[in-house]
């Protein structure tokens, strides 16, 4: 199996790997040259932007364009595979971040672009190969359970810390004070810069994640304790008031997109 270490220093325009992290392992803020498009196959993930966080479990795929500074934060043991797609495969029309479910198609052509060697000549083929899958990326469902992150630097601090750790149990009053404001102001911050209030975007944060570990194959009364819930009962109606359907059904598909 290639890996991400094996990468050549000018590799051809298309090239791409599989690896897998242990849980836990954080990829701390960087950037590529190139567009990077990652297929998650196993395990579940946290990939933050600068501005918006994105939860993926498997069957899912992540699209991040050029120098777009990015972490991940592996919840469990990950399994993915990764491509780099140089701007001249891309075309003019930007194709921003964007999380998405990937189709038999996108994964076909992922296989075959890591079949490989990481020398092999950029001939007719490949290229139609790389330009076919950009296109499938633009195509693609976009996945609508991305977390945005406000401007104020002082909510951004504290959603960067519910989302790192989202079974914390502090009261808003807690978050008040760690923003450095009085509970009104940081309420009506909130909900100005978010659309929403934060106890709503708090359950929001945690359903995204339990959705995340329940199809990474977590059982669902040790997801629903670990984010603070008393009961599964409690977790599986606020779960399916987000998404429409129960808990249980993530055993046998991918995650599904929040209700509007």
């Amino acid at each position: 199996m290639k890996r991400t270490a094996d990468l050549p220093h000018h590799p051809p325009p298309v090239v791409g790997f599989a690896d897998c992290y242990t849980g836990g392992f954080v990829d701390a803020f960087h950037v590529h040259d190139r567009a990077q498009l990652s297929l998650f196959l196993a395990g579940s993930v946290t990939i933050n932007t600068q501005d918006e966080s994105f939860v993926l479990g498997p069957g899912q795929g992540m699209w991040l364009p050029a120098n777009t500074l990015h972490q991940a934060t592996c919840r469990t043991d990950l399994a993915f595979q990764v491509v780099y797609v140089d701007s001249s495969l891309i075309g003019p029309d930007l194709l921003p971040s964007k999380m998405f479910e990937a189709s038999s198609l996108i994964r076909g052509l992922v296989d075959e672009i890591i079949a490989m060697t990481f020398q092999f000549t950029m001939d007719e083929r490949m290229s139609a190969i790389a330009r076919l899958l950009v296109d499938e990326v633009r195509r693609g469902r976009r996945i609508a359970e991305r977390l945005l992150f406000p401007s104020d630097h002082r909510l951004r601090r504290v959603c960067k810390a519910i989302i790192a750790q989202p079974g914390d149990g502090h009261d808003i009053d807690y978050w008040a004070r760690e923003a450095g404001m009085a509970r009104r102001t940081f309420t009506r911050l909130f909900q100005q810069e978010m659309g929403m209030g934060f106890a709503a975007w708090r359950r929001r944060v945690r359903v995204v994640e339990a959705a995340s570990r329940i199809a990474a194959g977590q059982s669902i009364a040790k997801v629903a304790f670990d984010l603070g819930y008393d009961n599964a009962g409690s977790f599986s109606t606020m779960f399916h008031r987000t998404f429409g359907v129960a808990p249980s059904s993530l055993r046998f598909s991918s995650i599904p997109a929040p209700l509007p």
